[in-house]
């Protein structure tokens, strides 16, 4: 929510003479430095707050991973390391393992699989048959859902980061189906605690679907003049791109520590949701709407940076849109908001700080694993 605010103040010394170019360079370095410090403070006061402790349950997980490497993996690590913080024993594969075997051996209370599609499900199968607990967690609903949804079935649960997909699923024949979105893992994300050393006013990271290229082309020089910073492969699809080439980083995956460190140095990240109708690059022949919020929603928030996102049905059930993140609807409207917080830092750095006190407590992976544990164990 735009309101009136603080502006920059103007260069005027207390006796009312105008100060020289190298005063208000002077004065301007202070006001950065007490607003980069203010930010950092509050951000590591948050960070280290106290939270309550979630339940450890006396429970086996063997876990199968997406089998798909990077930009899988760092889900992969998340889940991973909060199963081993919250259960008595986590056992970890990959897809392509004698999956039966291996549970027969180990007999744990839960075979938890993340992605599935890697994953043979006559061995989901055999492993119901002897009486094991099977759960997959989907990662791109409802992108691949002409994959999926012949491939749920064969798990007792189905947890899905997209609300649109429980009805599908359950159309299936799949009966316990949960609406799981992914979150941000503190390890991963979270701000740093003395100045950034990747700085920014604008950025951007993500792929260039061509809904992104269609909705940023036209005014794609406006935000770079206000210092937009991209990273993504595809980027070259832009007409522009040899313009704009020292201000894209083409074709790099970036891991989740860079990245974060990015997050925490840009004043104002930009999340454009991917199309789920792009018949080039999506299996979803079903043309199921994606309403819910990407995992970068929360990642973002994770490093107290001002997120502007584009509107999405169910984002208001994780973030108060106007106080703990921004949403826009429009190209123009998407230019006011960036034109308007870089000239508030007030209310940029305090809607970012709320973000973050937000992620921590309600959107990390520990709080989805306790929900998947309870809804499958009590």
């Amino acid at each position: 929510m735009i309101t009136n605010g603080m502006n920059d103040s103007p260069h005027f010394p207390a006796g009312g003479e105008v100060l020289t170019s190298g005063q208000r360079g002077r004065e301007d370095g202070l006001r950065d430095g007490f607003n980069e410090g203010y930010l950092r403070g509050r951000a590591n006061v948050i960070v280290q707050a106290a939270r309550p402790q979630l339940p450890f349950r006396q429970v086996r997980v063997l876990y199968v991973g997406s089998g798909k490497g990077f930009p899988y993996s760092p889900i992969d690590e998340a889940v991973i390391a909060t199963l081993r913080q919250m259960t008595a024993e986590t056992i970890v594969c990959e897809p392509g393992v004698p999956l039966v075997e291996l549970a027969t051996s180990t007999r744990p209370d839960l075979v938890l699989v993340l992605d599935g599609m890697e994953q043979p499900v006559e061995q989901m199968d055999q492993l119901r048959a002897s009486g094991i607990r099977t759960a997959v967690w989907m990662t791109d609903d409802p992108y691949y859902t002409d994959i999926t949804f012949p491939m749920a079935p064969h798990y007792d649960y189905v947890f899905t980061l997209e609300r649109n997909c429980v009805d599908q699923y359950r159309a299936t024949g799949c009966a316990n189906v949960y609406y799981l979105p992914f979150a941000a893992f503190p390890d991963h994300y979270r701000p740093t605690l003395t100045r950034s050393p990747l700085r920014g006013n604008v950025g951007f990271i993500g792929s260039a679907y061509w809904n992104r290229v269609h909705f940023l082309q036209p005014i794609m020089g406006q935000l770079m003049d206000k210092g937009l910073n991209m990273n993504g492969i595809w980027w070259d699809r832009l007409p522009e791109y040899p313009a704009y080439a020292d201000r894209i980083e083409l074709g790099k995956w970036m891991g989740p520590t860079e990245t974060a460190e990015v997050y925490s140095g840009t004043k104002i990240m930009i999340n454009l949701h991917r199309s789920p109708f792009e018949e080039t690059v999506n299996k979803n022949m079903a043309a199921i709407n994606a309403v819910s919020p990407n995992p970068r929603t929360f990642e973002i928030s994770a490093c107290a940076t001002l997120q502007l996102i584009d509107v999405r049905e169910d984002l208001a059930s994780f973030y108060t849109p106007g106080v703990e993140i921004e949403t826009f609807a429009t190209a123009e409207e998407l230019l006011q908001k960036v034109d308007f917080y870089l000239t508030h830092e007030k209310e940029r750095q305090e809607i970012a700080l709320r973000a973050l006190e937000r992620t921590y407590r309600d959107h990390t992976y520990s709080n989805r694993i306790d929900e998947m544990l309870r809804i499958i164990f009590g």
